[in-house]
């Protein structure tokens, strides 16, 4: 994999270059200490992936990855050693298609290993999602959960279930959720889960971020809780948010070797098996193909079922295979989708 490292510090430049240049088949594409430099370097030379930075002169890193996922795209994945400092910027390049964020804090690279595995496991994860590095075992070899043996529990009568909105998003994912979120009234009747494709260490200030940008109250879900109407809920760690036989969330480590975590197909799955009202499941803007699977899960329930358009999307690749597999009644555009939700929200059986 050929990897490219934009960052105007050089102490940085050099630890990332060790921690690349430590694993086979990795290697350094080119170096840019400012984000016109790297749109110039990626117009000459397109590598496997870019490490950004976000505050450099010149031009941060966010509006570096705008211009280059307009002009050269390819896969981005944000580093940064201050979450709370920057999280404003690290949410505007994730709308603009960066895949996903690794804290560095620089001073603690020597004492702690785990910073740099934290690097080289995102930038596997990156690579099989992309195409660019293979997985040892695929999807249909993976144990996929535990609940396809388990018969259908229905714990109450669906009327007394509020309606369920699912929403699956990666690549693109914050700026297309903030404009749903944006766009939905404070009385809204649904209940709302999120999964978005994203490391943890981020969650808690994706959560804070969409809460600012919405009417709704926007939380991370904790073990317990329970679907409220009114209330949006978004996935919180590396492992898979499941909802459980007594309808309440939970968090699981299975399927460990799943490249999306957390899933959306997981999530859809457990809501198949145990959530006996219909609902909404939609699915936005990323890469790969996480939510297809689940979104017509959902729909043969009965559910209906939204995948956004190509021309809104930053990345057609979840969407798209989801409207291969016949997973989609409506395919909509990005503005659209708020004012569908509303409309179909009080005619959910």
């Amino acid at each position: 994999m050929r990897i490219a490292i934009v960052n105007h510090t050089v102490m940085v430049v050099e630890i990332l270059r060790s921690i690349i240049t430590s694993v086979p088949g990795y290697r350094i594409a080119w170096v840019a200490s400012d984000g016109k430099s790297a749109i110039n370097h990626c117009a000459a030379d397109t590598p496997d992936l870019i490490l950004m930075d976000m505050t450099m002169p010149k031009m941060d890193g966010a509006q570096a990855t705008r211009v280059i996922m307009q002009q050269h795209p390819c896969p981005i994945i944000i580093v940064t050693p201050d979450i709370k400092k920057n999280s404003a910027k690290i949410f505007e390049a994730m709308g603009y298609g960066a895949l996903d964020v690794v804290r560095l804090p620089v001073m603690a690279i020597a004492e702690h290993e785990q910073v740099y595995e934290n690097l080289l496991k995102t930038i596997a994860s990156v690579g099989i999602v992309t195409g660019i590095v293979s997985p040892r075992r695929s999807l249909s070899q993976s144990k996929t959960s535990n609940y396809k043996s388990v018969s259908h529990k229905l714990s109450y009568p669906p009327r007394h279930l509020p309606p369920l909105i699912i929403i699956g998003a990666s690549t693109g994912g914050p700026k297309a959720l903030a404009t749903i979120l944006g766009a939905l009234p404070a009385n809204f009747e649904g209940s709302i889960v999120i999964i978005q494709h994203l490391d943890f260490q981020f969650s808690s200030g994706l959560a804070k971020w969409l809460d600012e940008q919405s009417p709704l109250s926007v939380i991370l879900a904790s073990e317990g809780d329970d679907l409220v109407a009114g209330k949006v809920l978004l996935a919180g760690t590396n492992n898979h948010l499941i909802l459980r036989p007594n309808l309440t969330l939970t968090y699981t480590r299975e399927p460990h070797n799943y490249p999306y975590r957390p899933s959306i197909d997981v999530f859809c799955e457990s809501v198949d098996q145990y959530w006996s009202r219909k609902g909404i499941a939609v699915l936005l803007t990323g890469m790969g193909r996480d939510g297809a699977t689940g979104l017509k899960r959902l729909r043969r329930r009965g559910w209906h079922t939204i995948a956004q358009n190509k021309q809104s999307c930053v990345v057609y690749g979840m969407p798209k295979a989801a409207v291969e597999m016949n997973a989609a009644r409506e395919v909509l555009s990005l503005s659209e989708i708020a004012s569908t939700l509303i409309k179909r929200i009080t005619h959910i059986p």
